[in-house]
């Protein structure tokens, strides 16, 4: 269960922006050798049931940002961090943290891990992915255990955001946005806004004033099975 939620997490990186046109990723066999890519892939760790190691290497980060506008100034990790919350999405309840560019040599070497190449519809090699699942340890702890190791990580900060919609820009229309030009989101007005907890979302709200600030009043918490309705 857990190697096809892995495997469906990657074939959503066919949407990923490594090029123009159909992308395929399929299963790289095992012991291939590792691209040199690797050395400056975009990782991120999934804190979940399980949690996991997901790393995903590009062959050219040039052409990746003249497709998804590195022009703005985005690094490369805020370019792939999307991609990899959207595989993220098919592992299960838990959070995707933040991205980062390292080393994932590590991950892609681990015999235990799964990992695929994305290549366009030549068979040219855009990208590598990687997914390792972490070591949990199950030595019967009792729930005052679990209270402990959860009071480890209380104190720490999560980004939550309101979104109210989205759209899809070329570089060239991004570039000539000016005050007072209008862009057209998905959602028409009145719908409620979704609330998401590094970048998952939690929730659906409505939009409210409060004290002359701007604030969002719940209306519905999402489990995982809302998720995929």
């Amino acid at each position: 269960m857990i190697e096809n939620a892995y495997t469906a997490a990657a074939q959503t990186l066919a949407t990923a922006p490594l090029g123009v046109g159909t992308l395929h990723v399929t299963p790289r066999p095992a012991g291939s050798p590792v691209p040199a890519a690797v050395r400056q892939a975009v990782v991120a760790m999934f804190v979940g049931s399980p949690s996991a190691e997901l790393a995903l290497a590009v062959q050219d980060a040039g052409a990746v940002f003249a497709q998804t506008g590195g022009a703005l100034g985005l690094d490369i990790a805020a370019v792939l961090h999307p991609s990899l919350v959207a595989a993220s999405e098919l592992l299960g309840s838990g959070v995707l943290g933040d991205s980062s560019v390292e080393d994932a040599s590590r991950v892609f070497e681990d015999l235990e891990a799964q990992t695929f190449t994305i290549s366009d519809e030549s068979g040219q090699e855009l990208g590598w992915f990687a997914i390792r699942r972490l070591a949990t340890t199950t030595s019967g702890a009792g729930p005052v255990d679990v209270a402990g190791r959860l009071a480890r990580i209380s104190n720490i900060e999560m980004a939550l955001t309101v979104e109210i919609g989205r759209t899809r820009m070329s570089v060239r229309d991004v570039l000539a946005i000016e005050p007072g030009g209008v862009i057209e989101l998905d959602r028409s007005a009145g719908a409620p806004a979704d609330v998401l907890l590094n970048g998952r979302l939690i929730a659906h709200g409505e939009i409210v004033v409060v004290d002359q600030d701007y604030a969002v009043r719940i209306t519905q918490i999402l489990d995982r099975a809302d998720e995929l309705v």
